[in-house]
């Protein structure tokens, strides 16, 4: 086991620009997971490359890490980059799942900027939940690699697959496969969603927070649909949103 006791040592420095730019996760394809559950889910799911813990954490005695590299850091270390006001003082520091386009793949969700990590982080989980083949996120769309992201996901980051991709070409070649294309929009063309007859393959396309999904891609589509609001409040956040389609397609 290695102790860093130097906030100037090389492996801190780098780890807090994984911890905070997404700009180096981008280029080195790592990132830092924190917490207990976390690090155990990455340990079953993604190659880690170093297990950081803070003096007087312990490691549970039923995680395998015989080949993982641990390095110990003092309580000041530590804070520099956890991202929990209260952190449990265990780290991470990982790959990136590296998941491969399947054509098998026949359940979708399909994010269209949506921007805030809870946000994202939520749909992926709840995607997995569903059990959606894949989250693929255009452009504009939050890091799925993002502190708030990993811990919202709580875990299924490390489950389900999530590509990064560009939707136009995605939406081109499902309905190519014959894989219906739902997007979510206050449309006169829309339908109450579950009006529409399901079936076992679909993708639905949730859009940005504010403006929705782009008027490009819902052009697009085979069908839009609505969630009817039935109370007060003006809609419904867009992770809320999206559990409720998707359970409806899922389930067949």
């Amino acid at each position: 086991m290695k102790r860093i006791e130097s906030s100037s040592n090389s492996l801190v420095k780098y780890w807090k620009k994984l911890a905070t730019t997404r700009k180096e996760r981008d280029k080195t394809g790592e990132f830092l997971v924190e917490g207990f559950h976390l690090v155990e889910e990455a340990l079953n799911g993604t190659e880690v490359i170093n297990l950081i813990i803070r003096d007087g954490v312990e490691i549970p005695h039923n995680w395998n890490v015989d080949n993982i590299y641990i390095i110990e850091v003092t309580p000041e270390i530590a804070a520099e980059f956890a991202e929990t006001e209260h952190s449990q003082g265990i780290f991470a520091h990982c790959k990136q799942p590296d998941f491969q386009v399947k054509s098998s793949w026949k359940k979708l969700l399909l994010v269209d900027a949506v921007q805030d990590p809870g946000n994202v982080g939520t749909m992926i989980r709840t995607a997995d939940a569903a059990g959606i083949d894949a989250v693929i996120l255009g452009k504009g769309s939050a890091d799925p690699f993002n502190a708030k992201t990993v811990r919202s996901t709580q875990g299924s980051i490390f489950h389900i697959p999530v590509i990064r991709g560009d939707l136009i070409e995605w939406v081109e070649q499902l309905k190519t496969n014959d894989v219906p294309v739902y997007g979510t929009a206050l449309d006169a063309t829309s339908v109450v969603y579950n009006k529409v007859e399901k079936g076992p393959a679909f993708a639905l396309i949730m859009g940005n927070e504010g403006s929705g999904i782009s008027k490009e891609l819902l052009q697009q589509t085979t069908q839009n649909v609505i969630i009817p609001i039935m109370g007060g409040a003006e809609s419904l956040n867009v992770a809320v949103a999206s559990g409720i389609v998707l359970y409806y397609f899922a389930t067949v």
